[in-house]
């Protein structure tokens, strides 16, 4: 099948081409309204959840009662108590259009001390927004924030609308930088590493293809539902760092090819029938690993596997259909513009990482009983994580809304916005004796500050719960059970939302779901890898393999953004605690991109064994003949995704350090030292499976075309046998 779409690429290349610059045209008109179709916001929260519930019941006739924005206003010099001081504030709160304001209060209106700090140098306007929907906040803020300007006083704005707004410019604002940044040492990096500056090219051209058809994709799901403003984040991730993958692969296979003295059409096929098969089977494994995110209910993790899935999948087919019509083009012409004598390969049991992997192989019980214990120690740390929720602790130290919250916390009696808020639904009418009573039981949880009834309508009560504590903290999270322990009215039901309880139901929806999505990862990764490799032992072995690599990274982020090691270097301050949706988001991408190694390693593996039948040797082979493409790819995939180490954004720069963690990991100890002592234990058994499943491979599976020797290519079961 693959040497047929070989052969069909190389004749009809004009034909290809031309339907890729079709699409690129058509996609890309339609791709481009992609971003401004993102209406989900962030995102994060779980729709399913008891905070998401009474999000709801208060969108409607019962209204919110939470200070949406914290304008604080500071002079070093005077006072509140000045003139001055008092006419600038309140001139400028009388300047706020009120068109899309519910509240708005200061000292001066309300009388009360909270609004004024322990110097009485700072006081703030609170103000309640119109709309029930974040985003919409977001730009009903930014119509008004203008006005609040005061002579003669700073003033900086904090909040949840406030946080979403600056971690919105922010993001946008960092992968502008990373990209000026990493794509000049990305292009150098790929015209050395290809050799030729045509060859390098060809990464371009497959990353904007992949990019084009994603961006298509994601617009097009816009359509019957939301998807968070981030999903624009993973399509410049995994667009460039597996076009570059792929074409490593195909473009090292075609100079082979033609090296070994065959017709440029030749190459072009026999390249698709290995090559490419490989990397069909690595894109659909890649794909289905971030497909998983679509278990979850949250739109930030489901707008990440749709946008992360349809990369994958454009970047594969445009690897095996676009890319050969290229080389057909090209030729001999791929190693124009040279940059550097592009060798031969030679001998491969001369080479490094030959006799790195027959070193491994010689002790082989030594080699997996060391490597897994550094690994599991490397990943120890993280039994002891802290899970949070993106909250302004995302944001740079500097940011208006976490120094907000700083100064909240140190100078005035509470703040505004540390406040959640219960709804209490009632059998009939609301009554309020039963609601104040319930307040009253509130009030004692440990953490809650005040509470009060602040609201009836028809069935519903308002309750609102003032809180000092760190929203991210354990002491949050155990307030948060407690006060939904309370024991709600007779016959009525208690919902709570607010920061703190948001955190703690997208943290018990991870944890739910996180399971299935496992599972479904598992059960298609280890069906693709059998249908690739007819064996039911290697698909196994990939997944332990994984998941080991994984857990260096998971234990680095743990020591380095929860207890602070390396802050200083990465220019962040530590929390105490770790985004919940990192470890899925890695488990997603790294776990993807190390079947992708997994599969270039044992697809040149394979080659060899059902030349030879030969465990040791066909390991080393594969290895060196896999290893500079692996770690090349590794090295490039760093670069783009080193990026966002220089971001602003805490979790972005938290992904971005665990993706490559990972994937050095990942490239060398685990694939060039774990997996042939691994393979060299198993032996013959590595390719074993029951009879009635070999029988059916044998005859639909989608073996390796090998036109060198006459072995079919069922050999290595029968040398099982």
């Amino acid at each position: 099948m693959f040497a047929a779409l070989g052969a069909f690429a190389a004749r009809r290349r004009r034909l290809v081409l031309l339907l890729a610059l079709a699409f690129l045209l058509v996609g890309g008109a339609w791709g481009a309204g992609a971003p401004g179709s993102l209406t989900g916001g962030g995102g994060f929260d779980d729709p399913g959840g008891q905070s998401s519930h009474a999000d709801t019941l208060l969108a409607g006739q019962l209204g919110r009662q939470v200070t949406d924005v914290v304008a604080v206003y500071h002079s070093d010099t005077a006072t509140v108590d000045d003139p001055a001081f008092a006419q600038a504030v309140q001139a400028a709160a009388a300047h706020v259009p009120r068109t899309n304001v519910t509240r708005l209060e200061t000292f001066w209106s309300t009388g009360s001390a909270n609004f004024v700090s322990a110097d009485r140098h700072s006081t703030y306007v609170g103000v309640q927004l119109a709309s029930a929907d974040d985003q919409t906040r977001v730009t009903q803020f930014k119509a008004i924030q203008g006005s609040f300007a005061a002579p003669g006083l700073t003033v900086k704005f904090g909040g949840m609308t406030p946080m979403t707004q600056q971690v919105n410019q922010q993001v946008g604002q960092d992968i502008a930088r990373a990209e000026l940044l990493s794509i000049p040492v990305l292009l150098i990096l790929l015209v050395v590493i290809f050799g030729s500056a045509v060859a390098a090219g060809l990464p371009l051209v497959i990353g904007i293809l992949a990019a084009v058809g994603s961006l298509a994709v994601v617009r097009g799901v816009t359509l019957v539902t939301d998807l968070s403003t981030f999903a624009i984040n993973v399509v410049s991730i995994l667009g460039l760092g597996l076009a570059i993958d792929y074409s490593l692969l195909l473009v090292n296979r075609f100079r082979e090819e033609l090296a070994a003295g065959r017709s440029v059409d030749d190459a072009v096929r026999r390249t698709v029938a290995t090559a490419g098969r490989t990397v069909a089977f690595s894109g659909v494994t890649v794909a289905i690993s971030l497909l998983g995110l679509v278990v979850f209910p949250s739109k930030f993790l489901q707008s990440m596997g749709w946008a992360g899935a349809s990369t994958v999948l454009f970047a594969a087919f445009s690897s095996i259909t676009v890319l050969p019509a290229l080389l057909r083009v090209l030729g001999p012409r791929v190693n124009a513009l040279r940059v550097r004598k592009l060798r031969p390969a030679g001998d491969v049991r001369r080479g490094r990482w030959y006799r790195v992997a027959q070193g491994v192989m010689r002790r082989p019980i030594a080699s997996t009983v060391g490597i897994v214990i550094v690994l599991l120690l490397l990943g120890s740390p993280f039994f002891g994580v802290n899970w949070a929720r993106p909250g302004d602790w995302v944001l740079p130290v500097n940011a208006d809304a976490r120094e907000v919250t700083q100064i909240m916390a140190g100078q005035f009696p509470a703040d505004p916005a540390k406040v959640v808020t219960g709804v209490v639904e009632f059998p009939g009418a609301a009554d309020s004796g039963q609601a104040a009573a319930f307040a009253q039981r509130l009030a004692e949880v440990p953490g809650v500050t005040s509470s009060a009834v602040t609201g009836t309508s028809g069935d519903l009560a308002r309750i609102s719960l003032g809180y000092k504590v760190d929203p991210m903290s354990v002491a949050a999270s155990d307030m948060i059970h407690g006060i939904r322990a309370v024991a709600a009215p007779p016959g009525a039901q208690a919902s709570f939302t607010g920061m703190p309880a948001s955190r703690v139901d997208i943290v018990q929806m991870i944890g739910d779901r996180m399971p299935w999505m496992a599972l479904f990862v598992a059960l298609v990764s280890f069906v693709v890898m059998f249908l690739a490799f007819g064996s039911v032992v290697l698909p196994l072995k990939s997944l332990v393999m994984n998941l080991l690599s994984l857990s260096a990274s998971f234990g680095a982020i743990k020591l380095i953004f929860q207890d602070g090691w390396l802050s200083g270097p990465l220019n962040f301050v530590p929390v105490g605690a770790v985004d919940v949706n990192f470890p899925v988001l890695v488990i997603a991408i790294a776990f993807g991109l190390s079947m992708d190694y997994e599969v270039f390693l044992l697809s040149r593996v394979r080659e060899e064994w059902v030349c030879s039948g030969d465990t040791t040797e066909s390991v080393a082979v594969g290895l060196q003949r896999t290893a500079r493409i692996i770690t090349s790819a590794a090295l490039l995939l760093v670069v783009v995704v080193g990026g966002f180490l220089i971001s602003g954004i805490t979790f972005m720069k938290m992904l971005g350090v665990g993706l490559i963690i990972a994937v050095i990991v990942d490239a060398t100890v685990v694939r060039g030292l774990l997996v042939p002592a691994t393979m060299k234990l198993l032996g013959k058994w590595a390719w074993w499976s029951p009879a009635p499943l070999a029988r059916w491979w044998d005859r639909h599976g989608l073996p390796e075309v090998n036109e060198d020797v006459t072995v079919p290519a069922r050999q290595p079961r029968e040398l099982i046998h």
